[in-house]
């Protein structure tokens, strides 16, 4: 009797290390997917344009930096969801309200009052940060410069407020010019009545005669500059404008054939053979998008951010097509130039 007591307790120390062992393996199990479950989630941004990818490498880059100098690597603790509506304006509604449905934490609107306004009317929650060529107040978008409220905020890259300094300077490069031609997209409504005012007001102070010419297709374009060999400007100023700047190759082509001095506004022009921009480094305007995303991921909040100006301005002058025009570049104009292109 007392040795089969003794094989009993045996039998039960061994069955309690058993269960021991299966628990102890059991917890080794479960901890570290306890441990991983506590992990935070990579935040998202949304990345909100009417364009395609293929011509913003420069700009993406620029916004990436802005978001790694206020710690965040895309691919490592965030995620950019991005969505192009492919020069489709009519799609970035649909775009906008995908991105809200992905949760992301920011929308980051990158090409002018559209996309902001689809990303605004998308959401009065998730943060936007926008980049526009107007005044957002007097475009609607937030209340005050100093203090947006609601959920945006952005980057005012000025090109509107530029147009009086852009004709300023076609007139340095070709004091002849007394005839501009001045290109508008009759799609972008404000940019168009804020570039016909300024330029109206800048071509009286400099005895000026602006001819307005319209165009929101590329057959239009086509159309506009086939109206020159009948009324030959002197020069041309092409207005900012997304659309436009899709179809750039197409202008300094144009410009080219038929051997018009034009100014742009922005260095993508002018790195083609257009001959002269003038404008807010859009590069650099993504890298402060990319700055503000960040600032708002780590708590702070759209309305406590100002809206800011662009904080840096582009002159560039392609030498080459200048000679090409026959024209001398005043050296004051030479050594002003941030860029030239020979």
């Amino acid at each position: 009797m007392r040795s089969s007591n003794r094989w009993r307790q045996m039998r039960f120390s061994h069955l309690r290390r058993r269960e021991f062992i299966t628990l102890a393996g059991g917890a080794a199990v479960a901890w570290p997917l306890a441990a991983r479950a506590q992990q935070p989630a990579v935040p998202a941004i949304g990345l909100l344009d009417s364009r395609s990818p293929d011509a913003l490498a420069d700009r993406l880059r620029g916004f990436r930096q802005g978001l790694k100098d206020t710690g965040y690597v895309e691919g490592d603790n965030i995620t950019i969801v991005y969505r192009w509506a492919e020069n489709q304006f009519d799609r970035l509604p649909e775009l906008a309200a995908e991105l809200v449905r992905r949760r992301v934490a920011v929308i980051v609107a990158t090409a002018g009052p559209a996309v902001a306004f689809a990303a605004k009317a998308a959401t009065t929650t998730i943060p936007i940060v926008f980049a526009v060529a107007e005044d957002p107040v007097r475009l609607g978008l937030v209340t005050s410069l100093a203090r947006p409220g609601g959920n945006l905020t952005g980057i005012n890259f000025l090109t509107a407020e530029l147009v009086t300094k852009q004709l300023e300077l076609l007139r340095e490069l070709v004091p002849r010019a007394a005839r501009v031609a001045v290109f508008v997209n009759p799609a972008n409504v404000t940019y168009v009545e804020s570039t016909i005012r300024d330029a109206e007001a800048a071509a009286r102070a400099m005895g000026l005669q602006l001819r307005f010419l319209r165009a929101s297709t590329s057959r239009e374009i086509d159309t506009a500059f086939a109206t020159f060999a009948r009324e030959r400007p002197d020069a041309l100023f092409v207005g900012n404008d997304a659309f436009f700047n899709s179809r750039r190759v197409q202008f300094v082509q144009l410009a080219a054939h038929d051997r018009v001095p034009a100014i742009y506004t922005g260095r993508e022009y002018s790195e083609i053979g257009g001959l002269m921009s003038y404008g807010a480094s859009i590069v650099d305007v993504f890298r402060q998008m990319g700055g503000y995303a960040g600032r708002i991921l780590k708590g702070e909040k759209p309305t406590d951010l100002p809206v800011v100006q662009a904080s840096k301005l582009d002159l560039i002058i392609n030498h080459q097509t200048a000679r090409m025009l026959g024209l001398t570049v005043p050296p004051t104009l030479l050594a002003t130039a941030d860029e030239v292109i020979e």
